[in-house]
Parts: C-alpha cells; sequence; structure tokens
C-alpha cells in the first residue's frame, strides 16, 4: 500500500469516525399513544417500586445484597412462649426520593433516552444496598431505550458500558435467582445488544421499503415517459394521416378549378373527393383532439401516407424472412376504413409478430383480421418457442404492449394480452372503425 492509498484510507476511517459521532436526523414526534403507553409504564415501575421498598426494606423480595461467608452456624433451640418483638420497615426519605428517581424518568424513555437512563442508573447505584429487583428492572429498560432511541449512537454505546461497570463493581458478588441472570452488569449489556439488533432491523427494514418506494416510483416514472412518448409518435402519425388527406384535397380542389368549365363532369368527381377527403381528415382530428403531444418529437418528412393493412403483405414477408411462418386471414368490411385505423390495426399485427421474432424464436404465428359490426377485430397468436428454444429468450419490459393500448385508447378500442395455455402468447384488440 503506497502512502497515497494509506492517506486514502486514513481519510475514510476519520469519516467513519465522524460519522458515527454526528448525531441521526430528530425522529418523527411521538404520537400521543406512544407518550401515554411510556408513562403508564413509568407509573406502574414506580408504583412497584414503592411497594417493594415499603414492605422488603434493604434487599428485597429477591436478595441481590453479598453472599454470606459459608459459616453456618447451628440454630439455637428457641422457646416456645419467646416472640421477638416484632420491628416495623422503616424507610428514609432520601430513599423514597431515590425509588422515585429509579423509575419514574422512565415516562420520558423515548423523548429523552439518555437523560432518563442517567438518572435511573444514577439513582439505582445510589440505593446500594437498598436496591431491589425492580430497581434492576429499571435499568434494563432505560439501557434498552437509550441504545434504541438515542440520535447520538456513540454516546449510547458509552454510557451503557459505564453504567455496566459502575453497576457490575459494587454488585459483582450480586446472586438474583431470576432464571438466565447473571450478574446486574451482563444483564445490562444484553439489553443494549438487544435493542442495537432490534435498532439496526428496524433500519434495514426501512431502507428495504425506501428501496422499494423509489423503484416504484422508478417504474411509474418509466410507464409515464413511454405513454408521453407512444402519445407523442402517435400524434406525429395521425398528423401526416390528416396532412395527407388534406394536400389530396388541395390537388383535387384545383384541378377541379382548372377543368370546371371545360370538364364539368371531371370537375364533380373532384369535388367529391375532396369531400371524402375532408370528411377523413375531420374525423381523424376528431380522435387527436384529446391527445398531448410532446412539443419536441421527431416526425417523417414528406406527405406519404402511413402503412395501412395493405400493407400487411409486405410486413409479413419480412417476417418470413427471418424464420417465422405467418399465416395472415382478412377480412374487412365493405366500407372503406379510416386512414387512423388501418394504421392502428398495422400497428398492432407488427408490434404482435415483433414480439414473437423477439420472444419466441421458432414459433409459428397467425393473424386474423375480421369485423363485428363496427369494431374491426385482430388477433395475433404464436405457439411459443420451439426446437433448440424451450424458453423466451427475453422477458421484455411491457412498453410495446404500452404503446398499443394508448394507441387504441385514441380510438376506443381495447386490447387484451397474454399467454395462451399451450405455451403460445395472444393479443387480441378491437377496435371501432365507423367514423360519425
Amino acid at each position: 500500500m503506497n502512502a497515497e492509498q494509506r492517506r486514502g484510507r486514513r481519510r475514510q476511517i476519520r469519516q467513519q469516525v465522524r460519522d458515527a459521532l454526528r448525531p441521526e436526523r430528530a425522529p418523527a414526534p411521538l404520537s400521543a399513544r406512544a407518550r401515554r403507553l411510556d408513562l403508564l409504564l413509568a407509573v406502574l415501575l414506580t408504583a412497584i417500586a414503592l411497594v417493594v421498598a415499603t414492605r422488603y426494606p434493604g434487599d428485597g423480595p429477591i436478595r441481590i445484597g453479598p453472599q454470606g461467608d459459608g459459616v453456618h452456624l447451628p440454630a439455637l433451640p428457641v422457646p416456645p412462649d419467646f416472640a421477638p418483638p416484632a420491628e416495623e420497615p422503616s424507610v428514609s426519605a432520601g430513599t423514597w426520593l431515590l425509588v422515585l428517581l429509579s423509575a419514574l424518568p422512565l415516562a420520558a424513555r423515548r423523548r429523552y433516552p439518555l437523560a432518563a437512563f442517567a438518572v435511573v442508573v444514577t439513582a439505582v447505584l445510589a440505593l446500594a444496598d437498598d436496591a431491589s429487583w425492580i430497581n434492576v428492572l429499571t435499568c434494563v429498560i432505560g439501557a434498552y431505550s437509550a441504545v434504541m432511541y438515542s440520535r447520538h449512537r456513540a454516546g449510547a454505546a458509552a454510557g451503557l458500558l459505564v453504567a455496566a461497570v459502575l453497576a457490575g463493581v459494587p454488585l459483582r458478588e450480586a446472586e438474583p435467582t431470576l432464571p438466565g441472570w447473571t450478574s446486574p452488569a451482563v444483564v445490562l449489556l444484553l439489553a443494549g445488544g438487544l435493542a442495537g439488533l432490534v435498532r439496526f432491523w428496524q433500519r434495514q427494514v426501512a431502507a428495504g421499503r425506501d428501496r422499494l418506494a423509489e423503484l416504484r416510483h422508478a417504474q411509474q416514472e418509466d410507464t409515464r415517459r413511454a405513454v408521453e412518448e407512444e402519445r407523442a409518435r402517435i400524434a406525429a402519425e395521425l398528423h401526416d394521416v390528416v396532412t395527407h388527406n388534406v394536400s389530396v384535397m388541395v390537388i383535387q380542389a384545383g384541378a377541379a378549378r382548372t377543368v370546371l368549365d371545360s370538364a364539368p363532369e371531371g370537375a364533380r368527381q373532384a369535388l367529391l373527393a375532396v369531400e371524402a377527403g375532408g370528411r377523413a381528415a375531420l374525423a381523424e382530428l376528431r380522435h387527436v383532439m384529446g391527445l398531448l403531444a410532446a412539443p419536441d418529437h421527431e416526425r417523417a418528412e414528406g406527405l406519404e401516407p402511413q402503412p395501412g393493412i395493405d400493407r400487411l403483405a409486405a410486413l409479413t414477408e419480412r417476417v418470413i424472412a427471418a424464420g417465422t411462418p405467418v399465416a395472415v386471414t382478412v377480412a374487412l368490411p365493405a366500407e372503406p376504413l379510416p386512414p387512423g385505423v388501418e394504421l392502428t390495426a398495422y400497428r398492432v399485427v407488427q408490434e404482435a409478430l415483433t414480439n414473437t421474432i423477439k420472444h419466441a424464436p421458432g414459433a409459428r404465428a397467425e393473424v386474423v383480421i375480421g369485423h363485428t359490426g363496427d369494431r374491426l377485430e385482430i388477433e395475433v397468436t404464436d405457439t411459443g418457442p420451439a426446437g433448440p428454444f424451450a424458453a423466451p429468450s427475453s422477458a421484455g419490459t411491457g412498453r410495446g404492449l404500452i404503446g398499443l393500448r394508448e394507441r387504441l385508447a385514441v380510438y376506443q378500442g381495447e386490447l387484451t394480452a397474454g399467454r395462451t395455455a399451450d405455451g403460445g402468447y395472444r393479443i387480441h384488440a378491437l377496435l371501432p372503425w365507423r367514423t360519425a
């Protein structure tokens, strides 16, 4: 490791130390329910501590004072008529105050965890021989709260170690009889370690939740962008269709004006063509009125109309040349379809066959275009990957289907897509074709 790497390593360590010493961001305000629960816990523990201090002064019901020296004296016989005078347990005012301070500060264990822990530990240590098992319990709860809720991680860890040492030195010969207890020092450290693990787990859960929210937001943004891009492309294509119709109208109107006197019949046919083109253009404009187009989308040059159903033969020839057999069945209504409807039908077939080539190599495809009433029905199915291709080549992003749904929505159409029972894929579209 060279000098530059060592300097970088030292800078990294210093940064980690600064991050550990830096207070965390302030937590969210406590709810009223949490404050009430903390107050109830503190009052309950204080009441128990007062009862224990009153009825069992000194070591309490469970001995935590030093053990005996191991010398056992024989019991002396007691005369049956002898009764020692009863002694009333006495608790000094200072002890009462310390007992209160050993439990009542836990009401602020989540708002001021380090301060509450410090007050509780100090009071319990000051009780010394008058401490009881309930005081050890309040210390454990205070230690857990300090590590769990404090913004100062380093301060909480240092305070826990100091409290463990201070509690372990004067009570190093203590022997609580509760299961699993070895000494107050060990119990405090175990409580702090448990709080650290719980806090780490909560942070991991929160980090995972944040990452999931970010992924969902990114997915929503991708979907929104895909929709906007597709709408912009649809608007551009519909613009080209309408422009083509208007251009034909202008040409036919000019021809009609030229031959109006010399060939009235030709002029009439030209005007009929102008009328038909105008109706088609108005129908397309009505469909595109609600479509939001991006301001800077690319548009095709020239006035050549976009492909329609008459271009399906060329499309299927390219797909067959790519190695995917395609069978096409077309049954159109007697009336001519609007150019925008033909364009949409072409795009549905084009996207479906493109997906077959990309995601189902070796499959056979079938295209069926028919009509029911005022709706054009388009169905494209494939048999799924075959031969050496046992699984689809890629999962895809779904943006193509999003684009198709947006395109069909312009004409109040519907699209369903999904896998078939035999492992293939089916795309079914219903497209209203008759314009008012």
